[in-house]
C-alpha cells in the first residue's frame, strides 16, 4: 500500500482519489472545498504523510500550479516527491523541478487522459523525470493507469518536461479529431441524404477505421440530444492546442489539422466575423456578388 497526499479534489482530483483509495492506497486530500477536503491546509496534509512523502499536484495551470509547488518546497523534506498531474506548459516543468531540486525534493511532471470516466476505466499516464523518482510512484501509476499491460497506458516519455510535452501533443491530435467528427457530422446533417444521422454515426462504432472512445461519447451525446440542438456551438480552448501549434512552428513542422481545428473554435466564439464581413465586402467589390445588409 503506497500514501499519497493530492492536492486539487476537482472533477478529475475527486475521482482519482476515489480510484486510488478503491484501489488500497491511503490518500491525504486537500481542497479549498470543505466538503471534499480531507485536511485544514496544505501544512495540515503533509503533516498527515509519512516520510518520504509523495504529494500530487491536480490545480489549475499556470501561477495556482507555480504557487502550490513553491509552497511545498517550504513544507516538505529531502527526498519528498512532488508530482504535477495538471495541464502545465511543459516549459513550467524545469523551474518547478530546480525550485524543489535546491532543496533534494525530486519532482515528475505527469500528463493525465482520461477525464470524468477515468475514475472506472483508468487513466492514460505520460511521465517526464528521474528514472528513480518514476519507479518511486510506480505503484501510484499502477493504482491510477487502466489494467492491462502497463506500456498501454503509462509511459515514462523522458526527462522533466517530457510528461506535459507528450500531453500537448496529445492533446493537440484530440482537437483534430474532434474537428473531424464534428465536420461529418454537420455534412450528414446538411446533405439530406442520410435520413437518420444518429443511426449511421453508431453503425461507426464497430468494424469501421474510425472507431474510437472520441466516437463513443459521440454516439452518447447523440442518444441524449440527436440533432445537438440544446447546446450553442460555443468552444473554448484550454491552452494545449495553442503549445502545440507554437512547437510546430518552432521545429518547422506542418500542422494544418490542428492548426485548422484551434481555429475552427475560436470561430465558434464570434457572433459576428469582421473577417467574413470583409471577404462579403471584397466578394460585392469585385464580381457585384450581392451581399446581406444589417438589419
Amino acid at each position: 500500500m503506497a500514501q499519497l497526499g493530492l492536492i486539487g479534489l476537482g472533477k478529475m482530483g475527486f475521482n482519482m482519489r476515489e480510484r486510488l483509495r478503491g484501489a488500497g492506497h491511503e490518500v491525504v486530500g486537500y481542497d479549498r472545498n470543505p466538503d471534499v477536503t480531507d485536511s485544514s491546509s496544505l501544512e495540515d496534509m503533509v503533516s498527515k504523510l509519512d516520510g518520504p512523502r509523495i504529494v500530487w499536484i491536480m490545480v489549475p495551470a499556470g501561477e495556482p500550479t507555480r504557487q502550490t509547488v513553491a509552497e511545498l518546497g517550504n513544507l516538505l523534506s529531502e527526498g519528498d516527491l512532488v508530482i504535477d498531474g495538471g495541464n502545465s506548459k511543459y516549459t513550467d516543468d524545469r523551474i518547478n523541478a530546480d525550485l524543489l531540486a535546491a532543496k533534494k525534493i525530486g519532482y515528475l511532471d505527469c500528463g493525465v487522459s482520461g477525464g470524468v470516466w477515468g475514475k472506472d476505466n483508468g487513466y492514460g499516464l505520460m511521465v517526464g523525470g528521474a528514472a528513480s523518482d518514476v519507479e518511486k510512484a510506480m505503484p501510484i501509476f499502477d493504482a491510477l493507469r487502466p489494467e492491462g499491460p502497463r506500456e498501454e497506458g503509462f509511459s515514462h516519455a523522458g526527462a522533466v518536461g517530457s510528461g506535459h510535452y507528450a500531453k500537448m501533443i496529445h492533446n493537440g491530435i484530440e482537437y483534430g479529431m474532434m474537428q473531424a467528427f464534428a465536420e461529418g457530422f454537420e455534412l450528414l446533417e446538411a446533405a439530406k441524404v442520410v435520413e437518420n444521422v444518429p443511426a449511421v454515426i453508431k453503425g461507426w462504432q464497430r468494424g469501421t477505421v474510425v472507431r474510437s472512445w472520441l466516437l463513443d461519447l459521440l454516439v452518447r451525446a447523440l442518444d441524449e440530444d440527436p440533432e445537438l440542438d440544446d447546446l450553442e456551438g460555443y468552444v473554448e480552448d484550454s491552452g494545449e492546442g495553442r503549445w502545440t501549434l507554437e512547437e510546430a512552428i518552432n521545429n518547422a513542422v506542418p500542422a494544418p489539422v490542428i492548426s485548422a481545428a484551434l481555429f475552427a473554435r475560436f470561430a465558434s466564439r464570434q457572433e459576428d466575423s469582421a473577417a467574413m464581413r470583409a471577404v462579403a465586402a471584397l466578394r460585392n467589390q469585385f464580381g457585384g456578388h450581392a451581399v446581406k445588409k444589417v438589419q
